[in-house]
Order: C-alpha cells, then structure tokens, then sequence
C-alpha cells in the first residue's frame, strides 16, 4: 500500500485547510486510514482514523471536533478537514494505513502510530497567531 499526503501550508489561526491522502495498491481498501501528526520535539500523535467497512471515523480527542475525514467519490483519496487553526496545530503531518475492518478502540493512545503497517510521506502545516 502506498499513500501520499499532500495540500500543507503556513496560515493565521482560525483558517481552514484541508490535506489529501492518496491510497493506492492492492488490497487497498481493507486498510484503516488514518491521520498522525508531530511536532517539532514531540511524538507523533493519532489525530483520526477512517473505518473501510462502514467509512465511519474515530477522533483521538486531541482536536476535539475541529477536524473531520471523508473519503472521494473514487474511495482512493480521503481528506483531513482542519478548522479553527490554533497555532498548536503546527506539525507535520502524515497518513497512514493498519490493516483492520474498524477503527481500534485503542485509536489515540500514546504511542499508538507503532501499529501502523504503512506510511506516506509527511506535509507541514503551519499555523501562525
């Protein structure tokens, strides 16, 4: 499986942006997507995941509903919605794949991206006050 990120940049707090993954590769579609970011010194954080069998999501609780996922019409690009851009939304941020039907109910806890069997390249996001 191999995804690409991509759609960063350096806003003012309160702006709205939103990154692309693009998924492809066989069995594709049997993998959970989801969205990880990392600060500079910090460690990289579930942000939110997407369910491929029911294409619901599951947010790590650190963006508190600012941010949401969706998937394209053609089902190989899913998109991050950030609103309110705060200035600690400044990361690099990365989407990823685990092979699984839903969502882990473990979704967001420390050290979490270690369960991730792919990644693309990150895309940064700066976020000014």
């Amino acid at each position: 499986v191999q995804l690409q990120a991509s759609g960063g940049g350096s806003m003012q707090a309160g702006a709205s942006l939103s990154l692309s993954c693009t998924v492809s590769g066989r069995w594709a579609s049997d993998y959970v997507i989801g969205w990880f970011r990392e600060a500079p010194g910090g460690r990289r954080e579930a942000v939110i995941c997407l369910s491929p069998r029911d294409g619901t999501t599951l947010n790590g609780g650190s963006v508190k509903g600012r941010f949401t996922m969706t998937t394209g019409s053609t089902k190989n690009t899913v998109y991050l919605q950030m609103n309110s851009l705060e200035p600690e939304d400044t990361a690099t941020y990365f989407c990823a794949a685990e092979r699984r039907d839903y969502c882990s109910g473990r979704w967001g806890t420390p050290g979490y991206a270690g369960n991730m069997d792919y990644w693309g390249r990150g895309t940064q996001v700066t976020v000014s006050s």
